[in-house]
């Protein structure tokens, strides 16, 4: 039996995940979930993931949940350096960085998503600015941080690309294409960094799949 991932691709979560399937060129099957009607909540899908969240991810009888636990497992089963597990510090530095992403960039950009794609785009309704506002707050702490990291390395990790850049391709994807872009603007290594992960072939492969996002769930 072959890797699969159940989930939309729209998913930034099931987008990470795929993304580094892409990197190893992985054979995958990406096996949809209806998220609108409630399928992630479905006895079969709690089987696979208890919380009734995606992605959920298949290789043989193994059944893993967690975005960024997945992508390692998938990394390492593929012999790729974005871990980079041969030296010990500078694994440590793609850790720390992971984590950042997960609390400090993910946590922010994800009510953004949610209220400026999927509460009009699925849900039909009206955005909650204070909500929008409050986390493009939040967004630009930590853009400041990144930018006096990206002043000084390459990447997050250091000069070499990582996970810890890769990771936040999904994220990065809807803010460039949402409405308020243009905050990036305002933090020039960042820019170019985030540009650097877009123009990735993984990465071009992957948008291609997204579409409106229908979940953002870990």
């Amino acid at each position: 039996m072959g890797m699969k991932v159940y989930g939309p691709a729209a998913s930034t979560n099931v987008a990470r995940v795929l993304v580094c399937l892409e990197e190893v060129d992985a054979e995958y099957e990406l096996v949809p979930v209806d998220m609108p009607s409630g399928e992630h909540k479905s006895p079969e899908h709690l089987v696979r993931n208890p919380f009734g969240q995606v992605p959920a991810f298949q290789d043989g009888e193994l059944i893993l949940t967690e975005s960024r636990a997945i992508a390692k497992y998938v990394l390492r089963k593929g012999g790729s350096q974005l871990l980079r597990e041969c030296n010990l510090s500078e694994s440590a530095v793609v850790n720390v960085w992971l984590e950042v992403e997960a609390a400090h960039f993910n946590s922010a950009m994800s009510p953004i998503i949610f209220q400026c794609f999927v509460v009009p785009m699925v849900l039909g309704g009206t955005p909650d600015m204070k909500i929008v506002q409050e986390n493009l707050e939040k967004l630009k702490k930590a853009l400041e941080v990144y930018e006096a990291r990206l002043s000084k390395f390459k990447y997050l990790a250091g000069d070499f690309f990582s996970l810890a850049d890769l990771s936040h391709f999904p994220t990065a994807y809807y803010l460039l294409g949402g409405p308020h872009a243009s905050v990036i603007d305002a933090y020039p290594h960042v820019k170019a960094w985030i540009a650097d992960i877009m123009a990735r072939p993984s990465v071009k492969k992957v948008t291609e799949l997204m579409k409106m996002p229908s979940a953002q769930t870990d």
